[in-house]
């Protein structure tokens, strides 16, 4: 782990620019990384930082917070430096976490993570998909969502109170007085599926009730058979035919291209 935080309690200048050397470095090593060193399809950048205290203010200053767009910029530096060619739109998202989410990138030196979002060769512009309900007692059997249907909430309830007390409307709703028990388990506020029009795919997130310590949020995907855990609100999965959402304790919902009949 970077040590520079074990031989000084007061940030300084020295110490700032060598973390931002030392940030750096890792970012272009991990944007080399993706696609063969071809940055054209590289659509964002993640940055996690898990640090407090001293360390956070030395993060902070590392990476410009005062001066939006600064860091980003460094960055772009380095991109046309190493012929990355980073495309004109592509955004930076820096977080503070305590956590950092497991499907990042983790520095061996610093306190950060990284996660690279890529965009598709070939982009469909407009899809249609069904989501079926497998277990669970939903206000329908089967959701057709499109991509002109905008964000698609999921959670406890049609109409519910979230957190800071206003209301979100679940387009796929689950009544909290069912009797079906897998119920009790889904969140007001659990996950949502969206139309990414630059990857031309249904995207799942998981919401601030659907990831630990609260309730979950995972896909087992048909294709191999792999169980992915959402435990971050940043990100997403690429939804695929028959992957199938399980939210909660044991509501499972399948992702389909085609509508089921009968």
């Amino acid at each position: 782990m970077f040590d520079l935080f074990k031989k000084h309690t007061d940030k300084s200048q020295q110490d700032v620019k060598t973390l931002r050397d030392v940030l750096l470095r890792f970012i272009k090593a991990e944007l080399q990384k993706t696609e063969g060193g071809e940055g054209s399809y590289i659509k964002g950048v993640n940055l996690f930082i898990a640090a407090n205290g001293n360390k956070k203010h030395i993060y902070e200053a590392a990476i410009y917070t005062e001066e939006p767009g600064r860091f980003k910029n460094e960055i772009q530096k380095i991109a046309d430096d190493y012929a990355l060619d980073l495309p004109a739109n592509w955004t930076l998202e820096i977080s503070f976490d305590d956590a950092i989410p497991p499907e990042a990138l983790k520095s061996k030196e610093l306190d950060v993570a990284l996660f690279i979002r890529t965009k598709d060769h070939v982009i469909t512009k407009t899809g249609s998909a069904y989501i079926n309900i497998l277990n669970g007692e939903a206000e329908q059997q089967q959701y057709h969502v499109t991509s002109d249907s905008g964000k698609i909430n999921i959670g406890r309830e049609a109409k519910a109170q979230v957190a800071d007390g206003s209301f979100r409307a679940n387009q796929i709703a689950f009544p909290g007085d069912s009797k079906n028990p897998s119920n009790k388990f889904i969140s007001r506020q659990h996950a949502h599926i969206e139309w990414n029009k630059e990857d031309g795919s249904f995207m799942l997130y998981a919401d601030e009730g659907g990831i630990p310590p609260g309730n979950k949020t995972k896909v087992k995907t048909i294709k191999d058979e792999y169980l992915v855990k959402l435990n971050s609100t940043k990100i997403g999965h690429r939804l695929a035919e028959g992957d199938q959402i399980i939210i909660g304790d044991s509501v499972a919902m399948e992702f389909s291209l085609q509508a089921k009949t009968g």
